[in-house]
């Protein structure tokens, strides 16, 4: 986000030659209080300067009031979570001039109030603010092991057709206070052959549909 210095000058060359996808980790999209706006017009600034194929943030929040939190928490899904979601969705997609993609989170716990399912969440979006998504299939597995349900079923159910841009990574297996096992997003390792399974299975069903927003 700076304005010089050796990332840009490799990214600069490295753009020459190939499209690039800019994805976001801290914009907070889903947090209660307004955007950042110096961080979303470093944002628009980045974005104007590559000319990114794809751009994407995450389905999370990581600031409050004055404090940012190195990482990307859960938020309940309820209908008032949805609108304030939607609203910072369309803010950031106004503001770089184009749509972007949002990615689901991997989850530690789940919220009481919730109302509607992740899956339910993110078509909602889609359909509200036109924006994409990114498919992060590591995350469905990291959360389907923690929380106990069937990651072939959310696959199931996620809108296929609006996914632009899929991730694969690593997670770390730990237990809970209670010795259960415990997945964690860490990105620290080789993506596991269960992911892979999943990636296959996601491959075979989303690219029947065809989706302008995808690269290459």
């Amino acid at each position: 986000m700076g304005a010089g210095g050796a990332p840009h000058h490799a990214l600069t060359r490295i753009r020459r030659d190939y499209p690039v996808s800019l994805h976001g980790v801290c914009m907070s999209i889903g947090g209660p209080q307004p955007l950042d706006k110096m961080h979303l017009d470093r944002f628009k600034a980045l974005v104007d300067r590559y000319e990114p194929a794809l751009v994407s943030e995450h389905l999370a929040w990581s600031t409050h009031e004055t404090t940012y939190f190195n990482d990307l928490l859960p938020l309940p899904y309820t209908p008032a979570t949805l609108a304030r979601v939607a609203d910072h969705i369309d803010e950031v997609q106004e503001a770089i001039g184009r749509p972007i993609l949002l990615e689901n989170p991997s989850t530690y716990v789940l919220f009481a109030q919730s109302s509607i399912s992740e899956t339910e969440f993110l078509d909602e979006l889609v359909r509200r603010t036109g924006c994409g998504l990114l498919l992060d299939v590591n995350n469905v597995f990291v959360s389907a092991t923690n929380h106990g349900f069937s990651a072939l079923d959310y696959l199931a159910d996620f809108p296929l057709e609006h996914v632009g841009e899929i991730h694969l990574a690593g997670h770390a297996e730990q237990t809970d206070d209670e010795g259960d096992l415990l997945l964690i997003d860490s990105h620290d390792g080789p993506v596991a052959d269960a992911v892979w399974k999943l990636y296959d299975i996601v491959i075979g069903r989303a690219w029947r549909y065809p989706n302008p927003r995808r690269m290459g």
